[in-house]
C-alpha cells in the first residue's frame, strides 16, 4: 500500500498526495497464485537502462515491476533457450504495453489489474486483467489523448511427452476505438538431446488482421551442436499495442553447426567452434540479406569465458546496396567470490538509420560488482557507442556510465543508490542524469517498507512564464519520492 507521493511539478514546487493503492497476493494452495494491484505505484524500481539504438526499429525493455514479473513464467512461450540464447520466440504479450511511456515521457496511469495462474496435473493456466486510465500527453506542441483501455489475456499449456508441451494464447487490448491482439499457439518438442519449438500467430487490429510464425531447432550432442531458427511476419501483422513484434514484412533463417570438445581436467573445459548462414528479405527494401557467420566459444575452469563472433553478406537499406559485416567479442569473469565482470565491444559496417547514412559502428563496455564488505556492495556499468560517417571518420561518441551502491548493516535492511548519466562528445556535456535511492525493510516474513526517491535530469527545452525558450542546460524534468508498505497478512 503506498502511503504518500511528493511530485515535482516545476520552480521548486511539489504536489504531495496520499496516493493510497493495495496489492494483494493469495495462494489459496501452492498450485493456485491470485494477484491484484489497485493505484500501484513502481517507484521502488530502477529506471531503465541507457540503450543507444541506431536500428530502424524500437528498443526492447525487460519488465521490472514486481506485479508483472511474478509467475510470468505461465504466460511465456514455450521453447526459449536461457543457456544459448540462440532460438527466442516473438514476444506476443509485451507487459510494458501496460502503462507504457507516452512520447512526451509521461506514463500511462495503471488503475487496475489482476491475475490468476496455477497448476492442474499435466496443466498450467493463467488470467489477466487490467484497467488503464485516459492520460493526455504532448507531440510537437500538439495535445493528444491515450483513450482509457482494458486488457485481456488467457494462457493455457499442456505437458505432453513427459518433456514436451503445447500452449494456447490469447490477448487482447480493448478502448472505445479499437480492439488489438493476437491468438496463438505455441509448442516446445524435446529429447535428451535436442528441442524443437515454433510458434503461429494470428493478430486483429478491428477487422484486419495477419500472420507471424517463428520456430527454432537445437540438437547437442557430446561433439556436435547443429542449430536452427527463423521467423516469418506478414506486413499487416499488427499487434503494436499487446506484444513486441515490430519486424513487419520480414522474414529470416540462420543456422549453424560445429564441433565442440569437453576436457575432464586442465584449465579449459570446453571450446565450441561454429560456422553458418543467414538469409533475410525485408518488404521496406525488397531486397535479400544473406550472409555468412563464424564463430569461436571458449570456458574455462577458474569461471571466466570468452566468445567471438564474426558475420558477413550482403545487404540492402534505404535502397543502398552494400557489403556488410560485424565482429565482436564477449567475456565473463567470476573467478572470485568477492567480484564478478563482464566486458563486451565489437565493429560494424551497416546502415545508420537514425543519421540515414551507411557507415561503420562499433561500441564496447564492461560492468563488474565487488563485494567489498559483507554489509556492502558496489558496481557499474560502462558503455561507450562510437558512430562513424560516411568519410570513414568518427562522428561522435556517446559515454554511459551507472554505478551503483548497496549498504546492508543488517539482514532486514537495506539502502541503495545509482546514478545514470549519458555525455555525447560532440556537445562536450552530460545530457542526462538519474539519480535513485531505495530504502528497504524487510520487517516481518514478506513485509516491506520502502521509501523511494527518484529524479531525471536532461537538456529538454524550457519555457518561462511568456513561453519564451530558456537557455538549454540540465534541468530537472522528474522528481519524485514514495513511501510504500508492503504487509503479508495470513488468513
Amino acid at each position: 500500500m503506498g502511503i504518500a507521493k511528493a511530485t515535482y511539478l516545476h520552480d521548486d514546487k511539489y504536489k504531495i498526495d496520499p496516493n493510497a493503492g493495495i496489492d494483494i497476493f493469495y495462494n489459496p494452495s501452492p498450485k493456485l497464485t491470485f494477484q491484484l494491484t489497485g493505484n500501484p505505484d513502481f517507484a521502488q524500481i530502477e529506471a531503465d537502462p541507457f540503450e543507444f539504438n541506431i536500428s530502424r526499429y524500437e528498443t526492447y525493455y525487460s519488465e521490472r515491476r514486481p506485479f508483472f514479473t511474478e509467475g510470468n513464467e505461465v504466460f511465456s512461450p514455450s521453447g526459449r533457450q536461457r543457456n544459448s540464447g540462440f532460438y527466442q520466440p516473438l514476444d506476443l504479450f509485451y507487459s510494458r504495453r501496460i502503462g507504457k511511456k507516452l512520447p512526451d515521457g509521461s506514463e500511462v496511469p495503471l488503475l487496475v489489474g489482476t491475475k490468476a495462474f496455477g497448476r492442474i496435473d499435466d496443466w498450467e493456466y493463467g488470467g489477466f486483467l487490467a484497467v488503464t486510465d485516459e492520460k493526455d500527453f504532448e507531440v510537437d506542441a500538439n495535445t493528444e489523448t491515450e483513450q482509457q483501455a482494458y486488457f485481456g489475456l488467457g494462457r493455457i499449456k499442456k505437458q505432453i511427452f513427459e518433456n514436451s508441451s503445447i500452449g494456447l494464447l490469447v490477448v487482447e487490448k480493448h478502448t472505445s476505438s479499437y480492439d488489438n491482439g493476437l491468438v496463438d499457439i505455441d509448442g516446445a518438442f524435446r529429447g535428451s538431446d535436442w528441442q524443437v519449438a515454433y510458434q503461429l500467430a494470428q493478430s486483429f487490429y478491428n477487422s484486419q488482421g495477419g500472420f507471424a510464425a517463428s520456430a527454432g531447432m537445437m540438437v547437442t550432442k557430446e561433439n556436435w551442436l547443429t542449430g536452427i531458427r527463423g521467423r516469418g511476419i506478414t506486413q499487416n501483422f499488427n499487434a503494436d499495442q499487446v506484444g513486441f513484434i515490430p519486424w513487419k514484412g520480414t522474414s529470416e533463417v540462420v543456422g549453424l553447426s560445429g564441433p565442440r570438445w569437453y576436457y575432464e581436467s586442465g584449465a579449459i573445459r570446453q571450446i565450441l567452434l561454429y560456422v553458418g548462414g543467414f538469409w533475410g528479405y525485408e518488404d521496406a527494401d525488397a531486397a535479400h540479406d544473406v550472409g555468412g557467420l563464424i564463430g569461436y566459444n571458449m570456458n574455462f575452469r577458474s569461471n571466466w569465458g570468452f566468445e567471438i563472433n564474426l558475420t558477413t553478406g550482403k545487404s540492402k537499406d534505404r535502397d543502398v546496396k552494400y557489403d556488410s559485416y560485424e565482429m565482436s567479442i564477449s567475456s565473463w569473469f567470476n573467478i572470485s567470490p568477492k567480484w564478478n565482470g563482464n566486458a563486451w565491444g565489437g565493429y560494424s559496417k551497416t546502415y545508420n538509420f537514425s543519421r540515414e547514412y551507411l557507415a561503420f559502428y562499433s561500441w564496447f563496455g564492461t560492468s563488474f560488482g565487488w563485494h567489498a564488505l559483507s554489509i556492502l556492495n558496489i558496481g557499474t556499468t560502462l558503455n561507450t557507442f562510437i558512430e562513424g560517417n560516411p568519410d570513414n571518420k568518427i562522428e561522435d561518441i556517446t559515454f554511459n556510465s551507472r554505478p551503483s551502491i548497496s549498504f546492508t548493516p543488517i539482514n532486514d535492511l537495506n539502502l541503495r543508490v545509482y546514478f545514470d548519466n549519458v555525455y555525447v562528445r560532440s556537445t562536450d556535456r552530460f545530457q542526462r542524469f538519474i539519480i535513485g535511492f531505495l530504502f528497504s525493510y524487510n520487517f516481518l516474513p514478506k513485509s516491506w517498507i520502502y521509501l523511494a526517491i527518484n529524479e531525471v535530469q536532461d537538456r529538454s527545452d524550457e519555457f518561462d512564464s511568456l513561453e519564451n525558450l530558456k537557455p538549454n542546460r540540465l534541468h530537472a524534468t522528474s522528481r519524485a519520492g514514495v513511501l510504500k508498505i508492503k504487509y503479508l497478512y495470513y488468513l
